[in-house]
């Protein structure tokens, strides 16, 4: 919205002839509003601030010193977008410290030349509009950023629920475990950044690691429907090929990279290590412990945990306390202490959803 234009100038001094010499430089070219004392000048701020383009204010006035005013401008912020000209016949060191601590533009000794004042005055006035014409600029500027950054974001959620969807398609899944394995794993972040801030994993850390959960099972794509939609126990040699969905996902997105970032490598590593194990009993590079990015361990349980309580081509859903003992004791690979440690606080909030008491769409961060 564009700002009413400035063309006021306030002369707060309490001797009348330094006002009438003031105003008589700038009568012509500005409006002039005059203050006796600090509480008048004050007063006139707060009810001109839209069009002040300049004040001076002397620094000794009755009822409010000149720094009395500034301080008050500072507390407002009245400051940051009103230029001030101190002007003084009995400034000290310690006076004209103070007045630029508090943001005076410049100071000025009485008795002052008309000509001096005018050229002063000009310089600042155009400073000040040079300086805030910049800051609306960049404002308006970060502003687009913003806007077009969350643009991208919602496209690239978008394409990337819909990429892993193909997956969910194949597999004659409801097309929910992927939202599902998404707030399961919004859920986990939040208590290990509260339980865990050693990992050091940030706000905006975690939103990428949300949506790269969505990917986790990309590499399913490439694998045969012989085997991904077969209804009984896989084969030895089929349950190799299964485990291979790990590379086969890697390797796509490898192809699809644009650049290595942040989110890369959250998608690689989750991709590739949601099914490796804290004692090294997972695959496909059998890694133990710490060895495992935290993101992927994350991932690793919530994938099990829905995997579990789901309908599945080779089996029916286990009950929501089942699946969790089977969890908690081991029955499905070893999980690390703090993934436990997390799965026990979020148990009742994963529980809730899987019954359908809420919709996990209710509680995504958006």
């Amino acid at each position: 919205m564009e700002t009413m234009e400035k063309d006021t100038i306030l002369i707060a001094d309490d001797a009348e002839l330094n006002r009438e010499m003031i105003k008589f430089i700038f009568e012509e070219q500005y409006n002039i509003i005059e203050a006796e004392d600090g509480e008048q000048a004050i007063n006139a701020i707060m009810e001109n601030s839209d069009k002040i383009c300049l004040m001076f204010l002397d620094l000794l006035m009755p009822k409010k010193s000149g720094l009395d005013v500034l301080r008050f401008m500072n507390d407002a912020d009245y400051i940051d977008y009103i230029p001030v000209i101190m002007i003084t016949g009995e400034a000290t060191d310690e006076t004209d410290e103070k007045a630029y601590e508090y943001g005076a533009s410049d100071i000025i000794y009485k008795p002052f030349a008309p000509n001096v004042v005018m050229r002063r005055a000009k310089n600042i006035m155009e400073l000040f509009e040079h300086r805030i014409y910049l800051e609306r600029k960049l404002e308006k500027r970060t502003r687009q950023l913003r806007e077009s950054r969350e643009k991208l974001e919602r496209n690239n959620e978008f394409l990337i629920n819909a990429l892993s969807s193909v997956v969910e398609f194949r597999s004659l899944e409801s097309g929910e475990h992927i939202q599902r394995v998404k707030y399961f794993t919004q859920l986990f972040l939040k208590y290990i950044m509260k339980m865990y801030p050693q990992y050091g994993i940030t706000n905006e850390q975690a939103i990428l690691i949300v949506n790269a959960s969505a990917l986790h099972d990309i590499g399913k794509i490439a694998i045969p429907d012989s085997i991904l939609l077969k209804p009984g126990r896989l084969t030895a040699e089929e349950f190799e090929e299964m485990k291979k969905h790990t590379i086969y996902g890697c390797e796509l997105l490898e192809k699809f990279k644009q650049e290595d970032n942040e989110f890369y490598h959250y998608c690689y590593d989750i991709c590739r290590h949601h099914h490796e194990r804290h004692d090294g009993n997972g695959y496909p590079d059998q890694l133990k412990g710490d060895e495992i990015p935290i993101w992927a361990q994350i991932v690793s349980v919530v994938d099990v945990y829905d995997a579990l309580v789901s309908k599945r081509v080779y089996k029916d859903p286990f009950a929501v306390e089942e699946a969790a003992r089977m969890i908690m004791e081991g029955e499905c690979g070893i999980f690390s202490p703090e993934m436990i440690d997390c799965f026990k606080l979020a148990k009742q909030e994963l529980f809730a959803v899987t019954e359908g008491k809420f919709s996990f769409a209710d509680v995504m961060v958006k």
